[in-house]
């Protein structure tokens, strides 16, 4: 465990505390701008124009990464979401905030790009469930400790956006500072969604759904909890039991992606959201009801993206982590930009109720796809994963293959499939795609990421 988390230690340190920031800042600003006079429609509108900017993030940020590096990358950006979170405070109204939020968007899509790059070419194929679910596990608990921060000091205030701005710039220390290389520098700065499509379908189809989801949760869930009936308190206390099950959730979820296909894992935290999102659309309660419900929801819900970002990784080559990321966070912000809108209309149509209505109905739809990928391509004997055990990150550009693995994934099958020339590097990555379809794992000529 601790060879396997040891390179990434002060990556998760920093991540720690800017999430801890941006947690309080998702709540203040829905919060805030409802006691300003903020309609409904704006709200949401706000939580769009935050996942514009991550969109273009996606397609731009790759680029300045191919420029200055990872390290300065993350300098600059976190530098720009102080400057706009400082802004919040100076102008209380809808068009200027859709232009900071839009801003804010674009440094984080960046910031996890460099992030989630950063840590997949520390992990292997046989690691990577283990380190997603402990980086989430890091995201959403810090997430809690910024949406509980909003006790400390009054909405109404300047003090909270104080806090939150201090907290990015402290993130920028253990990562600046750490010893720890940062990844080689990529070769080329692209982003080729549809070969990602085809490389890994229920990832990408997967983190935009999630996208719709978790975009409508993160910018209207307060708003929720106050139609519900609670104080502010009480709705950043809601939303902190969401995040703390999701947190402890990760961990299992996440260990046992490693020991079996990565889609059927997913399928069945999807049935579990499905029925948790319909029971806290329909059903009133008060703080203690919808806390008990928002457990059950984080937990079931919440992994789901740490799973569909783990699956992609599985099926690309290491050294495209940067392609990757972009690629899954460009299809993930697509869903966030659609959702929160979407569901802030329904709201103000339905009342609150209608926010998690929404989740169930993508919900829904996303298991319905994943079950019809596993039926269509089920993985065959050799793409299971090589190993149930956890084994040293492996060098920078290396990945780390065990003897004893090599020699089980090199025996043959009672039912070979052709396996593309790229993936005989990948010990057992899953394999999803028929032989037919565009080879996803062709070399390439080179190629990182909410808030």
């Amino acid at each position: 465990m601790a060879q396997t988390l040891g390179p990434v230690v002060a990556l998760l340190l920093g991540v720690f505390f800017l999430v801890t920031g941006s947690g309080l800042q998702n709540t203040l600003l829905p919060l805030r701008g409802a006691f300003e006079g903020f309609s409904a429609v704006n709200l949401g509108i706000l939580g769009s124009c935050y996942y514009l900017g991550f969109v273009l993030g996606c397609l731009l940020v790759p680029r300045l990464v191919r420029r200055a590096g990872h390290i300065r990358a993350y300098a600059a950006l976190t530098s720009a979401a102080i400057a706009a979170m400082l802004a919040h405070s100076l102008w209380f109204a809808p068009p200027v905030w859709f232009v900071l939020r839009t801003i804010t968007g674009f440094c984080f899509a960046g910031l996890y790009l460099v992030i989630e790059s950063w840590l997949n070419d520390r992990a292997t194929n046989q690691t990577r469930g283990y380190v997603m679910s402990v980086y989430v596990m890091v995201d959403y608990a810090a997430l809690t400790a910024g949406q509980m921060l909003i006790t400390v000091y009054p909405v109404r205030g300047f003090e909270l956006f104080t806090v939150a701005s201090l907290l990015f710039a402290v993130s920028t220390l253990p990562v600046t500072i750490s010893r720890t290389g940062q990844p080689s520098p990529i070769e080329a700065a692209r982003i080729r969604p549809i070969r990602l499509l085809r490389a890994a379908p229920v990832a990408m189809v997967g983190c935009f759904v999630i996208g719709l989801t978790n975009g409508s949760l993160w910018s209207l869930g307060p708003i929720f909890g106050i139609g519900r009936g609670l104080t502010a308190d009480a709705a950043a206390t809601f939303m902190s039991a969401i995040v703390v099950a999701g947190a402890l959730a990760q961990w299992p979820v996440g260990r046992l992606s490693d020991r079996m296909d990565r889609r059927r894992v997913l399928a069945i935290i999807l049935v579990g959201a499905v029925l948790a999102s319909l029971t806290l659309g329909l059903v009133s309660a008060g703080l203690a009801g919808l806390s008990a419900l928002g457990l059950f929801f984080g937990a079931l819900a919440l992994p789901a993206y740490s799973l569909a970002a783990a699956h992609a990784y599985d099926r690309t080559a290491p050294e495209e982590a940067v392609e990757t990321a972009a690629g899954i966070l460009l299809a993930y912000g697509i869903g966030s930009v659609a959702g929160p809108s979407i569901a802030s209309i329904g709201m103000a149509q339905f009342g609150p109720g209608a926010l998690f209505l929404f989740m169930s109905v993508c919900y829904t739809s996303l298991l319905l796809f994943v079950l019809w990928r596993m039926h269509r391509k089920s993985p065959t004997q050799d793409a299971r994963k090589a190993s149930h055990e956890l084994v040293p990150a492996a060098p920078v550009g290396m990945v780390g293959v065990p003897e004893a693995d090599m020699r089980r994934t090199s025996a043959p099958s009672p039912a070979p499939v052709e396996t593309p020339p790229a993936a005989s590097r990948y010990p057992a990555a899953p394999r999803e795609e028929a032989v037919e379809d565009v080879d996803p794992l062709a070399p390439q000529d080179g190629r990182s990421d909410g808030a």
